[in-house]
């Protein structure tokens, strides 16, 4: 397939004029594509792994969901780990395009995927936060049963409730990755579980002091992308040779 015309179709679904300008930098990563794609690698983060299998098995793309390049490139490239990657998949032309928060909020993108995942109906975007969705579940359920659940649905080692809700939960919402703080918003919009991660302490003693539910899930649960965007990308093209690497490390919870 034509580079050109599969990173043109991809931007249709997931246009750059979504992506949170303030903080985020998505789109092309290197200055280098080839004209043909036949093979591209799929990951969450661009990481010494991701980049030797792109040597190994030369491929033509990489497509991660974290940006490669997080900030202006002359600083990001001061690291000497960072600069040996860009400088590796440059001398071999292969090039990175990153979907960050533009597929956080894009239509079947990160935050439908989740709570796809986690069994709920009736997903929208919350007015107040686009990228947030919110969704039903078939019925109510215990919040206990349904975090642990959620946990074992998302192949995490651990999450970490705060359970000062309701005790039956049926309205859901979810930003993943790093959301905690829109979590009062989307209680205003009526869920009864906000789900997050990288939740700092004063937000998560705001929430008890409120008297809400949240449910924290560390970054990794975004590893979702990997999936979700490889079939995203054989929809597009059936020909196209995917490689999807799960390069994500989860910590493990210490209990006394």
């Amino acid at each position: 397939m034509k580079s050109k015309k599969l990173i043109r179709k991809l931007f249709s679904l997931y246009p750059t004029s979504i992506a949170k300008k303030y903080h985020d930098y998505v789109g092309k990563m290197l200055p280098c594509l080839r004209e043909e794609v036949n093979k591209i690698i799929v990951c969450l983060d661009v990481t010494k792994k991701v980049v030797d299998a792109a040597l190994v098995n030369d491929v033509d793309l990489i497509i991660s969901h974290h940006p490669f390049i997080y900030g202006k490139k002359k600083d990001v490239l001061l690291d000497p780990y960072k600069a040996d990657l860009y400088s590796r998949l440059l001398s071999h032309n292969i090039c990175v395009y990153s979907f960050h928060t533009n597929f956080d909020e894009g239509k079947n993108g990160m935050n439908d995927a989740l709570l796809g995942a986690l069994g709920l109906e009736n997903i929208h975007p919350l007015e107040s936060i686009p990228m947030a969705r919110i969704g039903m579940l078939p019925e109510e359920v215990d919040i206990n049963v349904f975090a642990k659940n959620a946990v074992k649905s998302l192949k995490l080692n651990y999450g970490q409730l705060l359970p000062y809700g309701k005790n039956k939960i049926k309205t859901v919402a979810i930003i993943g990755g790093a959301g905690a703080r829109e979590c009062f918003l989307a209680y205003k919009e009526g869920a009864d579980l906000f789900i997050s991660g990288d939740t700092p302490y004063h937000i998560r003693r705001e929430i008890i002091d409120k008297g809400y539910n949240y449910l924290h899930l560390d970054h990794e649960i975004e590893k979702i992308f990997i999936p979700t965007f490889a079939k995203i990308l054989s929809k597009i093209d059936s020909s196209l040779e995917i490689i999807p690497i799960d390069d994500v490390v989860q910590m493990e919870l210490i209990t006394l």
